[in-house]
């Protein structure tokens, strides 16, 4: 009888193994015989982990080089035109990074997560083909280590929704949808000969985001058709991030083995266990929280199960996490230098693990270890401790968050920009970057060696100097209009300000994949958020020293803050990140009382924060906004804000982020073309807007051409004068000679369509 699965398992290594071979073998330092070796290797460990931790049925095809979207492309054969000449290995890359003749497949975030999916691209005159190698390898394989599988997969739906169309205007995906469901028929078909029972998870996140009249009426006929393949295929559609109990009502009634609930963030989902009970069947009951890293509090959970249970026979009761552990890190066993009780409140991956394990033998009634008992206690008294810490609360916090609620500035966007263009007196179509520039194998182990103290205050920095008069004499000699310090002094745009707060906390491992070889380190808010001194002045002031140019000083928002740092769950997210943005609030006054006249306030992260249903939306909203403004509300009229956006579908959200009342966005297009300014246009957004003209997630340098093409497409949306122009995000990803040739290009290009339109 199985108890118990995961929904998914992280890929990128414990110690980033994939991260590095990745990058090895794009720098031509291994081959791709080499690369496969190295995640075979990966894939092993990873089951063998799971095994070890009494996991019953463990995933295949979780694992990827890139992304499971991507993957699903390869598996249909849904090549853009762009890549089909190639060869299989370096075509799956192309598609993901681009090569020197031809841009990327777009990307963008998946649901509300910081995970980022390749949008697959479909047309007519696509001709599918199923290529189904990649899940028989990892079968043969996982079948060599004697354990209980299923095989993961994007479901069609799901697949179909999340695609675009790349043969015409408003084209909808879905008119391909029966060509896309004839592969997978074949392709469960081929699998069906695999063994005498083939577990199936089919993945239908789609469902939790709100009711759609047309999917659902696609859920029975293409469930009913995938569910009649063959006797010993058990599909399993699985849903997370929120409830989905209007495909559940579907489901029930057709041929698959059982549904996947999330009931961490879809605790609605309660509602469909009445449904469930009237069928056969089986519930895969996600309980342990796949997103957050705070230790699962056993009693709680098996009080949940038990109410469950009062609907549900526990036989047809699988124990599960809420969503896939893809989204939290490996493993507390290299957190060495952790505060000893809040790491006790933790839980990564392989530590949920064993939650899973324990919950399952205590609802089941199993017989437990007196090492499973102490376990067991040890949860209690761990999450008693966190309810009662004194390193959680402080009043002081908390006092200004009740009474401090200025969300505001002083005057409004038609009298500031009138001052903010006079005083800075840049031209049309102004040119900067979003902030960061490479981080060197120098500059970080500079700042590896200043942390762990072997290298000295002083030689660090005159480091972090040396890069900052690197940088700004590259932007002048490119003759960029506004400037930025580079950012050497910063690991990560949320880790550099969390450690300077309190109420954060931070991993030494804690490694979160966010898209291919592109790994996060989110820290953690455990109590309450405040500001003991400033956080970037000193740097920022300095670079402004050095040239005659504007400087921008460059923060992160305190909703990117959140959404991007592990949150604590025993305090509304909206108060948390009101505590943050009074920390940002003062770090913005403090540097333009240093003259410091253009400030950013990256919101990178905001549209990701939404809530998948539409009724949660307006709250959001509310509170996210206030947040920002609040944020910036110090801010003189002088003082040019900016913030940036990425990745972000803006036609419902365009309202919400003119009420940021931000003086300038940058936002990322240049893998969607001017689709995205379009919306700005569409409903008179009359503050100035800087869309990104060229791809920083590709090694793909463009051509002054491209840019001239691609900055001419922006001017027939919105005019010159509201116009500023930069790359698509920060470049610390990124090579020097990457970095310079393409800045050099977009300036050469502005020059070229500033003379061709005065």
């Amino acid at each position: 009888m199985i108890k118990n699965s995961i929904t998914g398992y992280p890929r990128i290594g414990e110690q980033r193994e994939l991260k590095f071979a990745l990058e090895k073998y794009w720098g031509n330092k291994i081959t791709y015989e080499e690369l496969e070796n190295e995640s075979k290797i990966l894939r092993k460990k990873h089951w063998q982990t799971q095994k070890d931790a009494n996991i019953n049925l463990i995933s295949i095809n979780d694992f990827s080089y890139y992304d499971l979207m991507l993957d699903t492309s390869i598996l249909l054969g849904a090549i853009p035109k762009r890549f089909k000449n190639e060869n299989e290995q370096t075509q799956y890359f192309s598609m993901a990074r681009g090569n020197k003749d031809n841009v990327a497949m777009e990307m963008t975030k998946w649901f509300n997560t910081n995970y980022h999916y390749i949008v697959p691209e479909l047309s007519n005159e696509d001709v599918y083909k199923l290529n189904c190698q990649k899940i028989l390898k990892e079968y043969k394989e996982s079948k060599e280590l004697g354990i209980d599988i299923k095989i993961n997969l994007i479901g069609p739906i799901t697949y179909t929704a999340l695609s675009k169309r790349v043969d015409g205007n408003n084209k909808d995906t879905f008119e391909l949808f029966n060509k896309i469901t004839t592969i997978y028929e074949e392709l469960l078909d081929e699998l069906s000969k695999l063994d005498d029972n083939i577990y199936i998870q089919l993945d239908e996140p789609i469902f939790v985001s709100n009711e759609d009249s047309k999917l659902l009426s696609l859920l029975k006929p293409t469930y009913d058709k995938l569910g009649s393949i063959s006797n010993n295929i058990k599909i399993i559609v699985t849903t997370y991030f929120e409830h989905s109990q209007e495909a559940t009502n579907v489901l029930v009634n057709t041929p698959i083995y059982g549904l996947g609930l999330d009931f961490i963030a879809g605790d609605e989902n309660i509602n469909s266990l009445n449904t469930i009970s009237k069928s056969d069947k089986k519930l895969f009951a996600g309980v342990v929280d796949g997103r957050n890293i705070w230790k699962n509090n056993f009693q709680k959970t098996i009080d949940l199960l038990d109410k469950i249970s009062s609907k549900i026979s526990k036989d047809n009761i699988v124990i599960s996490t809420s969503c896939s552990l893809l989204h939290v890190p490996y493993t507390l066993n290299y957190e060495e230098k952790l505060d000893n009780e809040i790491k006790t409140w933790l839980a990564f991956a392989n530590e949920k693990l064993i939650e899973i394990d324990l919950i399952s033998k205590i609802f089941f009634n199993q017989n437990l270890t007196n090492s499973e008992k102490n376990q067991i206690e040890n949860n209690k008294q761990s999450n008693k401790s966190r309810k009662t810490s004194t390193k959680i609360h402080d009043k002081k916090v908390q006092q200004r968050v009740e009474t401090n609620k200025k969300f505001k500035r002083d005057t409004d966007y038609e009298t500031r920009i009138k001052v903010q263009k006079k005083i800075l007196a840049y031209p049309d179509l102004a040119t900067t970057t979003i902030g960061s520039f490479p981080q060197t194998a120098e500059i970080r182990q500079i700042r590896r060696d200043f942390k762990k103290g072997i290298v000295s205050n002083e030689t660090y920095e005159k480091a972090i100097k040396e890069y900052i008069n690197d940088t700004i004499k590259i932007q002048e000699e490119i003759g960029l209009d506004v400037l930025v310090h580079g950012e050497p002094e910063r690991n990560d745009m949320v880790e550099y300000f969390g450690e300077q707060l309190n109420g954060y906390a931070f991993s030494q491992n804690g490694w979160v994949q966010s898209y291919g070889s592109r790994c996060v380190k989110p820290p953690f808010i455990y109590g309450d958020i405040s500001r003991p001194k400033a956080m970037t002045v000193e740097w920022i002031k300095y670079a402004q020293n050095q040239t005659k140019k504007i400087m921008k000083g460059m923060l992160t928002g305190p909703v990117t803050i959140l959404n991007w740092s592990f949150v604590r769950d025993d305090k509304p997210r909206s108060e948390v990140s009101t505590q943050i943005a009074h920390a940002i609030n003062d770090e913005v006054n403090d540097l333009q009382n240093d003259d410091i006249k253009i400030i950013q306030v990256d919101e990178a992260a905001f549209k990701e924060g939404y809530p998948l249903r539409k009724s949660k939306i307006k709250d959001y909203e509310k509170w996210a906004v206030d947040s920002f403004r609040l944020s910036v509300s110090s801010a003189r009229k002088e003082t040019q804000i900016h913030t940036h956006m990425c990745y972000s579908n803006f036609n419902d959200i365009i309202e919400t982020i003119s009420d940021m009342d931000a003086d300038v966005i940058t936002i990322e297009t240049a893998r969607s073309g001017n689709k995205l300014l379009k919306i700005f246009a569409k409903v008179g957004y009359n503050k100035e807007v800087g869309p990104g003209i060229y791809d920083i997630h590709s090694p793909r340098v463009p051509t002054v051409n491209e840019m001239v093409d691609q900055t001419n497409s922006l001017l027939e949306v919105l005019p010159k004068t509201q116009l500023w122009i930069n790359p698509d995000c920060g470049l610390k990803t990124r090579k020097h000679d990457e970095v310079v040739h393409s800045l050099k290009n977009m300036v050469e290009a502005v020059n070229i369509v500033r003379n061709q339109t005065n």
